[in-house]
């Protein structure tokens, strides 16, 4: 019973995921800037929020780069929302 509740909150999160990555490369797109992710604990800290979008005029290489990760992020998310959560039997 263990190994189905682990795929059904797999899936749910990867659902939320999914709708969450859509939402940020569909507003990426048109509002041609998008939010960055920063792990840097004290620029989290930091309440400057002015500098925490990329453009794609200023910075193309950061948008597009930062673009791709959520594309990706997405595919992989659409991967565990039809197949599930892998584990090896053991």
């Amino acid at each position: 019973m263990q190994p189905f509740l682990y795929e059904i909150v797999a899936r749910i999160v990867a659902i939320y995921l999914c709708v969450d990555c859509w939402r940020r490369i569909r507003n990426g797109l048109a509002e041609s800037k998008i939010a960055y992710f920063n792990s840097g604990f004290l620029d989290w800290m930091h309440f400057d929020w002015s500098n925490r979008f990329v453009s794609r005029d200023t910075a193309p290489v950061s948008y597009w780069i930062t673009m791709s990760l959520q594309i990706f992020a997405l595919a992989a998310c659409v991967v565990v929302v039809i197949f599930g959560w892998w584990h090896p039997k053991t």
